[in-house]
């Protein structure tokens, strides 16, 4: 779920006016690394002056929220990675986390949650930056610097961290337009049937590069855990998946992220840019590039996600890859209605519709292709499963779709007894003949 980061334009006929903002990021640049400050994350929620971007806030932010390293390591597009000690890590700042303990071993992945390949499926694996060999210490974890560009694309902090709340789950509990302006999302999804209690959810997602329309906008496919009432601030949700997003990322390149908020999307960030999602894989990059994507009747690369609400501890582990690699966890002691369990899960696709000039976005979903075009053409979630109130694996009860506007994006789901298992392919081209 994206908060708008297109930020306004305009032309000048003064060539000393058009290098004006050119030359305060730059000093702003050079006087950021030479400044201190700390401040927790969640303070930026304050009032509109803690939101918004001024100097004092960008350097306390950046200061916290970037840990000392033991050792950088550039990224293959530039990224700077810093090996940060894994005790000492920006989960660690979160009030509720101050005497929090990284479990020795990580819990074994539920039964019935590993996902199996095909010949014609290539697993993805999100830490291809040190395949060359170097990799960060032992007892240290991979983490994105922050930067100053990364922040000055949004209008203010609590857009950078942020996101606004899932209109589509919203809409199956309550009378609300998807298509409001407030929120221009548009969404194609599975969901479970509401109010049935749920431990985890898992599926194979296979990975592409869609076209993104506009600067601000962003296409994302992952899958959600939710509790709590979509109307008050106790909406619960954890999120991880693959997205294109080039308002929060300077780029257009396909990213691993995960996402969560306690309270309705007021507070609650992507990745590790707020305290709250404890990484505990030495390898995985959370942000990190996914490559290559999968192409229209070729290869097929797939990213598998799972997360399962672990029973001795009640935290939430995230798993990736065939055998559920431990990327990291959301602390149960962070939540409020997602302590117990969810009340229900969605996969799916979504995008922003800025709608510039009134018309709809070409930004795609998936693929780009709708999904009547079926295996290797358009996107799809196999395999899709949640974690029962037995704590075993199993289809999802009564699962619904929806898909906000049919001439833009499509959802259509099924069953096989092969690799798929239930699955659904979705996605869409956006603005075409049939969606102006």
């Amino acid at each position: 779920m994206g908060r708008r980061l297109q930020r306004n334009r305009g032309s000048s006929s003064s060539s000393s006016v058009v290098l004006l903002p050119f030359f305060l990021v730059f000093f702003l640049a050079i006087f950021l690394e030479k400044t201190v400050g700390v401040v927790s994350a969640s303070e930026y929620s304050k009032d509109e002056q803690d939101r918004s971007l001024t100097l004092e806030n960008i350097q306390k932010y950046l200061a916290k929220i970037n840990k000392p390293a033991v050792m950088t390591l550039e990224g293959p597009n530039g990224e700077i990675i810093a090996c940060i000690d894994k005790w000492k890590q920006p989960a660690f700042d979160h009030p509720l986390l101050k005497n929090h303990k990284l479990p020795l071993v990580p819990p074994e992945l539920p039964r019935g949650m590993r996902i199996i390949g095909d010949n014609n499926i290539s697993i993805m694996e999100p830490h291809m930056w040190h395949q060359n060999g170097t990799g960060c210490p032992k007892g240290t974890l991979p983490i994105k610097r922050i930067t100053v560009e990364d922040v000055l694309r949004a209008q203010s902090l609590e857009d950078f961290v942020g996101k606004r709340r899932n209109t589509a789950l919203a809409a199956f509990n309550a009378t609300f337009s998807p298509n409001d302006d407030e929120f221009p999302h548009e969404y194609a999804v599975v969901n479970s049937k509401p109010g049935s209690p749920l431990y985890g959810a898992s599926a194979g997602i296979n990975v592409w590069k869609p076209r993104i329309g506009n600067e601000g906008e962003m296409s994302i496919s992952q899958i959600w855990l939710a509790s709590g009432d979509y109307e008050s601030p106790d909406l619960n949700t954890i999120e991880a998946g693959w997205m294109v997003y080039p308002g929060l990322y300077g780029d257009s390149e396909i990213r691993f992220f995960v996402f969560w908020t306690a309270d309705g999307y007021r507070t609650g960030c992507y990745n590790l840019r707020c305290p709250g999602f404890v990484q505990f894989d030495e390898h995985i990059i959370v942000e990190s590039i996914l490559s290559p994507a999968s192409t229209i009747s070729g290869t097929q690369w797939e990213a598998i996600i799972q997360i399962w609400k672990d029973e001795p501890t009640g935290d939430w582990w995230l798993g990736y890859g065939e055998n559920g690699v431990k990327v990291g966890y959301w602390p149960a002691s962070i939540f409020t209605t997602l302590r117990e369990r969810a009340d229900e899960a969605q996969w799916g696709g979504e995008v922003t519709n800025i709608k510039i000039g009134g018309a709809h976005t070409t930004t795609e979903m998936g693929s780009g292709r709708f999904a009547r075009e079926g295996y290797s053409k358009a996107s799809y979630f196999r395999q899709v499963k949640v974690l029962n109130s037995n704590r075993a694996t199993d289809l999802p009860l009564y699962p619904m779709t929806r898909v906000d506007n049919a001439n833009c994006y499509s959802i259509e789901r099924g069953y096989t007894e092969d690799f798929m298992g239930g699955y659904f392919f979705y996605g869409g081209p956006g603005r075409n003949p049939s969606c102006p």
